[in-house]
């Protein structure tokens, strides 16, 4: 199926709610760029769960490093895990596919520590149920963290150097827990033009990072950290999202890169994209 981009009217939907900024490029060509009134575009802005889409890729790196697996058991690395008959079974790619078993909870103010998010029981058996939440995130940082240790680095350092710097991406500002941690679900706040570099990087790489694209048998739609496709939308559509229109939409086949940041209750990706993409 060939598709056209209607530019025109993805701009109005996306201005009738609350746009703060649209950057379209396709083939790195910048082809729509339009601020919402009282938005400078060099402004950072909050990801929101948009976040989450750094960790999926994060992981493919420390796999491709020898630091993990994805089908790697959490009780390798937590050891208080081994003894619960649910915990003991969850994996990497569990926590970042959001099969693990937790409940929803663990987002905005109430992302739980480390510790406390290790501590947390499942709700259901691990790799039966999707559930959105950032508990599963914060596990995943207590995991790598444990395995960082001995190289004296820090979760977001290891993003930091393995991903966002060979992207060119320069992070505004990351939302701190009182213990000092970064949070991995949520809490990134950047320029348009630094998540669109991090989008070309993930298109650049997309055969290294294709597990993230990839969804589960009980939520055939999210990968690791990506919402996967959309109604009316080119198959290969995968994006971030977060809280109030935030997005990074990506189209490998047509080499498109699209970000949207708003603050709006009522903006909904499937009906921008609907907009959109227009059949041939």
């Amino acid at each position: 199926m060939n598709f056209v981009l209607d530019v025109p009217s993805a701009l109005e939907y996306a201005r009738r709610h609350e746009l703060h900024a649209l950057v379209i490029e396709r083939g790195g060509d910048r082809i729509a760029e339009e601020y919402g009134i009282g938005f400078e575009g060099d402004a950072p802005h909050p990801l929101y769960s948009g976040t989450k889409s750094f960790w999926g890729v994060a992981a493919l790196y420390a796999r491709d490093d020898g630091l993990l697996t994805l089908d790697e058991p959490v009780a390798e690395t937590i050891v208080q895990w081994r003894d619960d008959p649910w915990k003991r079974r969850v994996t990497i790619q569990m926590l970042l596919s959001l099969t693990a078993g937790f409940g929803f909870g663990g987002l905005g103010a109430s992302v739980p520590s480390y510790e406390r998010a290790l501590g947390m029981p499942l709700r259901d058996e691990p790799g039966t149920r999707f559930t959105y939440g950032g508990i599963a995130l914060q596990v995943f940082g207590a995991v790598i963290a444990r395995k960082l240790a001995s190289r004296g680095t820090t979760p977001h350092e290891y993003l930091q150097r393995t991903v966002l710097e060979p992207a060119g991406v320069q992070i505004a500002s990351w939302r701190a827990l009182p213990d000092g941690t970064r949070t991995l679900p949520t809490g990134a706040s950047l320029r348009s033009i630094d998540w669109l570099a991090y989008g070309r990087f993930v298109l650049q790489h997309r055969a290294l990072l294709a597990p993230c694209f990839i969804g589960t048998t009980v939520n055939f739609r999210y990968g690791l950290g990506w919402w996967l496709g959309a109604s009316g939308a080119p198959t290969d559509l995968a994006y971030a999202s977060g809280a109030a229109g935030q997005a990074l939409y990506l189209v490998p086949s047509l080499d498109l890169a699209i970000v949207h940041f708003a603050k709006s209750s009522s903006y909904r990706h499937d009906a921008f994209l609907k907009r959109l993409f227009r059949q041939a």
